[in-house]
């Protein structure tokens, strides 16, 4: 400021000599009036410049100037980068916050005081069939036409949440949301989503697994019960009294099965994996299998006019000469299974084809295709859950546990091989096995590098 005023003096005094020497005293005056002016207009001009250098807003181009305005200037543009820095660093902070919600298994939905779509994240997206650009400020009431919503959002009690159905829910493959909204800010809301099909379905596999456990048991031990009061309470002749003995015996029996198959599944689930030095020949199992399917067979049909068409591989081809690395008891237990399931469901005179079928990857498939009725669709996804039974009283006439499939999912799974299953309600079944060709090699001990063409 001093040297602002300073330079003001200087001007007056350069003004003032000059008028003197030209005019006197009223010279002077004159002279020192003009100078004054003239640096009023430059000191404006200055002003001037500054102003439109602000409007503009262009701060790599600050205009050049000295004095209090240079100063002026150099501190505007200082704080200007101060802010933009603050500004660009809380945007930096807001971008890593956007995509750690884009991030989250969850979806995450950010509504405006009138349920207005201002941000989502990709899940949200997914689970609703929002698109992020196209439904931005769009009424989420519009968008999520769920009844249930619609209620829970219209009562305004957000202190639970409510499940609705996702956008790809299908019969075979239900898809549920948990949504639940939190209200922030001034009117705001944030909604959180996320996808509980699987936490409901294993609650759903726990219920069904109590109340079969309970009533596999229950049943065949009420039988018993009552058998064991009736021969204790009631005088029976020889005949009658082995008749009882005979139906107690097949309850205890069902019992003992139940109590087995879930020991063996305890037992799969604790046990370490299985190692890769226990080979077993192919030939082996499959002539395993076809000795339990024809023997139970046999028993299933022996008063029936007709058997079963049972199909088995040849054991003497050349695909067939394959040795398997695993326990053999758990993998004859699995492909087993397989063919007993096909005998037990499969009317008599139906067809039963057994096949083992090389790939070109070296792996292998083992399969086993049936003509009985067959399995809806909505039933296949669970087929392989304790005790889930596709109808029941079928079960009960067959002697099945509704742990057989189970039990074939955990071997093949120790093994690295995977159960696949196709059928069509009315027609038949086919359940495939595919094994790795780390499981597998040619009898003479060479691993498999490549196989003959499989279908």
């Amino acid at each position: 400021m001093f040297w602002r005023f300073s330079f003001f003096l200087a001007w007056q005094l350069a003004g003032g000599g000059l008028g003197w020497w030209q005019g006197g005293a009223w010279g002077a005056a004159v002279g020192a009036a003009v100078a004054a002016w003239i640096w009023f207009f430059l000191d404006l001009l200055r002003g001037v410049r500054m102003l439109r250098w602000l409007r503009l807003g262009d701060m790599a181009h600050a205009p050049a100037m000295r004095g209090m305005w240079g100063e002026a200037v150099e501190r505007t543009r200082r704080l200007v980068r101060r802010q933009e820095d603050r500004a660009q660093e809380s945007q930096d902070r807001l971008q890593e916050i956007l995509a750690a919600l884009q991030a989250s298994p969850n979806g995450v939905v950010l509504l405006d005081r009138e349920g207005r779509i201002e941000w989502c994240n990709q899940m949200a997206a997914t689970q609703f069939g929002f698109d992020a650009q196209r439904d931005a400020m769009q009424s989420i009431r519009n968008l999520v036409r769920d009844p249930e919503f619609s209620a829970y959002y219209a009562a305004q009690d957000y202190a639970h949440d409510v499940v609705i159905e996702g956008r790809s829910s299908t019969p075979s493959r239900p898809v549920r949301i948990s949504v639940q909204l939190h209200p922030y800010g001034d009117g705001r809301s944030l909604l959180l989503s996320r996808d509980i099909t699987a936490l409901e379905q294993a609650e759903a596999m726990r219920r069904d697994f109590v109340a079969n456990v309970s009533h596999e048991i229950r049943t065949p031990l009420t039988v018993l019960m009552g058998f064991v009061e009736t021969l204790q309470t009631l005088p029976l002749n020889a005949e009658e009294r082995s008749r009882y003995l005979g139906m107690m015996a097949q309850q205890a029996s069902r019992m003992q099965s139940v109590v087995q198959d879930l020991l063996t599944l305890s037992r799969l689930e604790g046990s370490p994996l299985p190692g890769m030095g226990e080979w077993t020949a192919v030939p082996v199992l499959l002539q395993r299998c076809e000795e339990e399917g024809r023997a139970l067979s046999a028993l299933l049909t022996q008063s029936q006019q007709r058997s079963h068409d049972l199909q088995f591989p040849d054991l003497s081809a050349p695909e067939v000469a394959l040795d398997i690395a695993g326990s053999l008891p758990e993998l004859q237990s699995a492909l087993s299974n397989l063919v007993s399931n096909a005998v037990r469901y499969t009317p008599a005179g139906g067809r039963i084809e057994v096949r083992w079928q090389p790939q070109n990857d070296g792996g292998a498939v083992f399969s086993v295709r049936d003509t009985g009725p067959g399995i809806a669709p909505e039933h296949i996804p669970r087929l392989t859950e304790r005790f889930y039974r596709v109808d029941r009283s079928r079960s009960r006439e067959t002697g099945g546990t509704g742990l057989g499939l189970a039990i074939v999912k955990h071997v093949l799974q120790r093994h690295g091989a995977a159960l696949e299953i196709v059928s069509v309600l009315g027609q038949g079944s086919t359940f495939s096995v595919r094994l790795p060709a780390s499981r597998l090699r040619c009898s003479s001990g060479a691993p498999l590098n490549s196989g003959p063409a499989g279908s």
